[in-house]
């Protein structure tokens, strides 16, 4: 019966043991070899009696199961060496508060004198309580995997390895005093038969404290991953803000520069009039291509179908100029789609600042459909090397994080997948190359 009893409670543990890795792992597929693995172990080691300390035979349960589960899901191993630590914690927590209730009912059910008269009840008060020790440690595992699930709100962001130090220090301090506990358990009161009912109170609040203080330290450090997505999400506000503002000012100038030539244009159309009327038919050519001219410098010589995006394209344009690089624009704006002029205008504003202020020699953007997919393209020649943010898996960027600097492929990839897109980067022979997809409707 204590065989059966014993391989019940690896059954739950192994069980419980998915339930808390289940939430963070993107790939679920074949979640459950996890706990066939872990109970696998234990059920063959007590099947030939191992002579080795059960909490040893446990460890090794538990790595197995975290090798499984990073072959499901080969990312983010810090995040499973927190979840397989803080279950092992939690496990051997469970098992001590049920133990401590399990031989406080057993003595008390004994000493009566209902069971000192009939004999033949206590096999079922010994069967009665191994349920009861499976039910309660049961119980107490679910609560505590159920507060974690329920506290860890950010299940696939990266983990650092700082922060899993701190998140495991609850579980190894809390496991270290229940190997002191267990020591003293074994060798002071079980062998020398001294129950003190101080003792036992005091081991169950210690249980009770260490489960908790595990369940509070992944609070609080959600807690602080929260404030840290506000910061972020504010300032990325900021950063829109910012271009929101850089992209009225250029409307403004453009919108000036039309004015300006519209109260200019009598005179210029009286003047070519006057050239024309006294046979200078030269000079009428010549200040008529003048005029084209300075009117295809105020109004652009780029058309992509929205005036915002013609905006944004002749300023960067504009500046390339200046820096004597070659702009090659073949972009055209995704007309009678979902598309939002703002949120296009963020992807090329913020990618065409980066290639502009990166390249030597050239900038191309361009822009096709394939069915639903839009795709933006942004090339520049690159002489740098890249350096990689593991943890967004974005080029770190050498510009401080002020007035919303810094954050322009952030800003991107925001956009791209509040589009079901995302964003692509590549370096090859010296050419820096972003790419952009977003999957748009036709407006109906």
């Amino acid at each position: 019966m204590s065989d059966l009893a014993a391989i019940a409670e690896i059954a739950v543990s192994g069980y419980f043991y998915v339930r808390l890795a289940k939430p963070f792992l993107k790939n679920k597929r074949g979640v459950f070899r996890i706990s066939a693995v872990y109970f696998l172990i234990l059920f063959l080691c007590h099947i030939i009696s191992l002579h080795a300390d059960y909490y040893v035979i446990n460890g090794v349960a538990f790595s197995a199961g975290f090798c499984v589960m990073c072959r499901i899901d080969r990312r983010n191993h810090a995040q499973k060496v927190f979840l397989t630590v803080t279950f092992f914690s939690l496990h051997w927590f469970a098992f001590a508060m049920a133990d401590i209730l399990y031989d406080n009912v057993y003595h008390y059910a004994e000493c009566t004198e209902f069971m000192a008269v009939h004999l033949e009840l206590w096999l079922a008060l010994y069967a009665g309580m191994l349920c009861l020790r499976l039910v309660a440690e049961s119980v107490l595992i679910a609560i505590g995997v159920s507060c974690i699930v329920k506290a860890y709100t950010y299940k696939q962001a990266k983990m650092t390895k700082r922060e899993l130090l701190m998140l495991c220090v609850p579980s190894f301090t809390g496991m270290a005093g229940f190997e002191i506990l267990r020591y003293y358990r074994t060798f002071y009161i079980i062998e020398n038969g001294k129950r003190t009912e101080s003792y036992e109170a005091l081991a169950l609040l210690y249980y009770v404290v260490s489960a908790a203080a595990v369940v509070v330290v992944v609070m609080l450090y959600q807690r602080i991953q929260a404030n840290q997505r506000e910061k972020l999400q504010n300032e990325l506000l900021a950063a829109q803000m910012e271009s929101i503002r850089q992209h009225i000012g250029q409307v403004e100038q453009l919108y000036q520069n039309i004015r300006s030539m519209k109260h200019d244009m009598a005179n210029h159309l009286l003047t070519i009039e006057r050239l024309y009327a006294g046979d200078k038919a030269d000079e009428a050519k010549a200040y008529s291509a003048e005029l084209s001219v300075a009117f295809l410098e105020a109004a652009g010589d780029i058309r992509t179908g929205n005036p915002v995006t013609d905006v944004i394209l002749q300023e960067q344009k504009n500046e390339a100029q200046k820096r004597k690089l070659q702009f090659h624009a073949a972009f055209q704006y995704p007309t009678e789609t979902t598309a939002n002029a703002f949120d296009v205008s963020i992807i090329l504003n913020n990618a065409l600042q980066n290639a502009v202020e990166q390249a030597v020699q050239y900038v191309d953007v361009r822009s096709y459909r394939r069915n639903n997919a839009y795709m933006i393209e942004v090339r520049n020649d690159f002489q740098e090397s890249l350096q990689w943010d593991m943890e967004s898996g974005l080029p770190v960027t050498c510009k401080e994080k002020k007035d919303g600097h810094g954050y322009g492929l952030v800003n991107i990839r925001r956009v791209a997948r509040k589009y079901d897109g995302d964003i692509d980067i590549t370096l090859n022979d010296g050419e820096f190359c972003l790419s952009v997809m977003m999957m748009l409707e036709t407006k109906r």
